[in-house]
């Protein structure tokens, strides 16, 4: 069956930890082992996944401050360049799509969306961890912190993405888990949709998204609800 085309002219934009792979694993491996190294205890996975999302040297300042060390900032950047050599020869260890998102996106392209990644982790690292994954293919571009003139939630990195597909922030809808993500979509006046199962230290459900989503399978009925079918006027919620 043809497909319908009710997302033409649509851009999805979506954060990368914590809403389209659970990273967790591998990043809290990382960070653990440089803890580790430096003579501090390891962080359970489940207190330091919160501290995702704001990139790699966020994670190591936090994760540190977490283990009861301060870190000088002298020090910040020496850690952080282990961190991010230690992380990209396990980038995928652990790491996997969450439940039902591949098909999703696959949904959401043949009916005509652009798809971006829009994330505040590096585009290098982005870019490795999707290809292990074998994602790379399923988006029309990655727009990681360092090719953006600001990160989330600064709306000119939401902006930098949907130009880079092409498309219009009024036909967007911003994909995530985090304040990043809603305080982006917010400025940038794009339609929100959170998932409830990321790396937050504020529960998805109190950021006021549009809708709140709990599986992937309920994603593309939910762009829908928000776009309208063919450009059509979209639900009021």
């Amino acid at each position: 069956m043809a497909a319908s085309g009710r997302f033409d002219g649509a851009t999805i934009a979506f954060d990368l930890d914590g809403t389209l792979v659970e990273t967790a694993p591998d990043l809290i491996g990382t960070l653990n082992v440089l803890l580790q190294a430096e003579g501090l205890p390891a962080l359970p996975l489940a207190e330091a996944r919160q501290f995702i999302g704001r990139g790699a040297k966020w994670l190591v300042e936090r994760g540190f401050q977490a283990a009861g060390a301060d870190l000088d900032p002298a020090r910040v950047e020496e850690l952080f360049e282990r961190f991010i050599a230690h992380y990209l020869a396990h980038i995928a260890d652990e790491s996997r799509p969450f439940p039902g998102c591949e098909a999703a996106l696959e949904v959401l392209r043949a009916e005509g969306a652009k798809l971006v990644v829009c994330t505040n982790k590096r585009t290098d690292l982005s870019v490795a961890l999707l290809d292990a994954l074998d994602m790379t293919r399923r988006f029309d571009a990655v727009i990681g912190a360092d090719a953006a003139p600001a990160i989330k939630p600064d709306p000119r990195h939401l902006q930098a993405a949907v130009d880079a597909v092409g498309g219009r922030l009024d036909r967007t809808v911003m994909v995530g888990d985090a304040a990043t993500d809603a305080g982006a979509a917010r400025a940038a006046k794009a339609h929100l949709i959170l998932v409830s199962f990321g790396y937050t230290e504020i529960p998805a459900a109190d950021l006021d998204p549009d809708i709140l989503i709990d599986h992937f399978d309920q994603l593309p009925d939910a762009c829908t609800r928000l776009l309208g079918a063919c450009g059509a006027e979209p639900e009021r919620l």
